[in-house]
């Protein structure tokens, strides 16, 4: 005959992380992040809903935050100075953007647009600045994550240019 008060009580219990954790977990700025910090940070997120061709934020909005596609597309668009855009990114699930403005209070450089149905989840400056204050190593690994992630777009986009200028520098060669 079992005892019932020798039962392991924690059997029912789950351990699965919400869907929103398994995304940050994915996000470069969040990498190395402890659960627990994970935890935390899902405590500071914003969901948001767009409709297909939504605008999520336009070129030259102040910029506030980034976002992740928890579900759903999003195309970063550019205007050029004859009305028309260009597509420079289309974004899927678990993709991230906007993350410069947790840095700089600069406008925005380009248009979001949301092609699906979308949820993003936003992680805004004024949450960073508050968990600097409130948790200051957790703050400290995601601004290093972070620098590290804009150092390696700088270093991409430095290679491109510098491919850019060889490619250039031939064809007046020729």
């Amino acid at each position: 005959m079992k005892n019932a008060l020798w039962e392991n009580i924690f059997r029912g219990i789950s351990k699965e992380l919400s869907k929103e954790v398994l995304t940050l977990k994915k996000v470069p700025v969040f990498e190395g992040l402890e659960p627990k910090e994970l935890s935390e940070i899902e405590k500071l997120i914003h969901h948001r809903t767009y409709k297909p061709d939504e605008v999520v934020f336009r070129r030259n909005a102040p910029g506030e935050g980034m976002y992740i596609i928890l579900r759903g597309k999003v195309d970063i668009l550019t205007e050029s100075g004859e009305g028309t855009s260009s597509v420079v990114a289309s974004l899927k699930e678990g993709d991230f953007f906007g993350d410069l403005s947790l840095l700089d209070k600069e406008p925005r450089s380009a248009t979001a647009l949301a092609k699906d149905h979308t949820t993003l989840l936003g992680f805004f400056r004024p949450d960073l600045t508050a968990l600097l204050k409130r948790k200051p190593q957790l703050g400290v690994k995601i601004l290093m994550n972070l620098a590290s992630v804009i150092g390696e777009r700088l270093r991409k986009t430095n290679d491109l240019l510098s491919q850019m200028q060889s490619k250039n520098i031939s064809a007046t060669d020729t």
